[in-house]
């Protein structure tokens, strides 16, 4: 249970596979990665859990992270940006054997306007990982990160019940703080 769900529901979006096809890109639905073939120059991720130490063996696989790597890293990054003061941002980056700690291609930072609510941050947070994304090919021409001397910060994990309320209490603190930097 969430009190706040920072992504739309996947159920309730266009499916990927239909996108790809619209697009002409080969799409491959996969039970495991094991099936994950190396014919490929380069994988984008649109959504997994951690792929295996065998899976990442000889390819090139994207992913976008809705945190900026390597300061904010797991799970409900936009949440814990939120409560512990940090930029927010989506970072395109190669998948390592590490949780979001590959390479960084670009990071894109999420802007955060004084009449932002919680909901219109998320969302436009959503649509710059979208982006990042579906122009992959321009990042990976043309690298830009403004957060390269961040600090390293540990994996987070699922935001508790008790965090997330203070989250939600501290938003308009958090907004008020990143809009004055």
């Amino acid at each position: 249970m969430v009190l706040f769900s920072h992504r739309p529901k996947q159920s309730e979006s266009v499916n990927a596979q239909e996108i790809a096809q619209k697009w002409k890109i080969p799409f491959k639905i996969c039970q495991s990665d094991e099936e994950i073939d190396n014919e490929c120059e380069i994988y984008l991720v649109t959504g997994c859990g951690i792929l295996s130490n065998a899976c990442l063996k000889g390819k090139k696989i994207l992913n976008v992270h809705p945190g900026i790597i390597p300061n904010s890293r797991g799970l409900d990054s936009f949440k814990w940006a939120i409560l512990k003061d940090k930029p927010l941002g989506v970072t395109l980056h190669y998948i390592d054997e590490n949780v979001d700690c590959g390479e960084v291609v670009a990071v894109v930072p999420t802007p955060i306007y004084p009449s932002d609510s919680l909901q219109t941050l998320a969302r436009r947070h959503y649509e710059n990982e979208i982006a990042i994304l579906a122009n992959f090919e321009y990042h990976l021409q043309n690298p830009k990160n403004p957060f390269k001397d961040i600090d390293f910060c540990e994996s987070t994990k699922r935001m508790q019940l008790l965090e997330e309320k203070t989250m939600l209490e501290y938003f308009n603190t958090y907004k008020e703080k990143m809009c004055k930097g």
